[in-house]
């Protein structure tokens, strides 16, 4: 029988659900799988996600900052997130578009809601 680590077992886990990363001023910001996050940022984000959902303006959503929210949950470490959301500089197009490519990224790493 053999015997596997539990760093081998981390090792994998960052194979496959690692993170997005994106590049800042030339320091990498790490953006974390959901499955990586604790289990009260991974509610918080799917609370987010949900309001982000709601019909956009009409229903008064602040799109903005949620998305900022999100990406203080997700980010590996809070200097991190600050420093992606300065460069950022309050454009909600950049912004969006940073939450939908780590969306994208993750989805495949997902763990599904529904019993299968």
């Amino acid at each position: 029988m053999s015997t596997i680590t539990l760093d081998s077992i981390r090792a994998a886990a960052e194979a496959k659900y690692g993170s997005t990363d994106i590049d800042v001023d030339g320091d990498t910001v790490r953006l974390l799988n959901p499955l990586r996050l604790k289990r009260e940022a991974r509610d918080a984000l799917m609370a987010i996600q949900k309001r982000l959902d709601v019909e956009d303006d009409a229903a008064g959503v602040d799109q903005e900052g949620l998305l900022g929210e999100a990406i203080g949950l997700i980010a590996a470490t809070p200097a991190q997130a600050a420093s992606l959301l300065a460069a950022i500089n309050g454009d909600l197009a950049v912004l969006a578009m940073v939450f939908n490519t780590y969306l994208e990224g993750t989805q495949a790493g997902e763990a599904s809601a529904s019993p299968s």
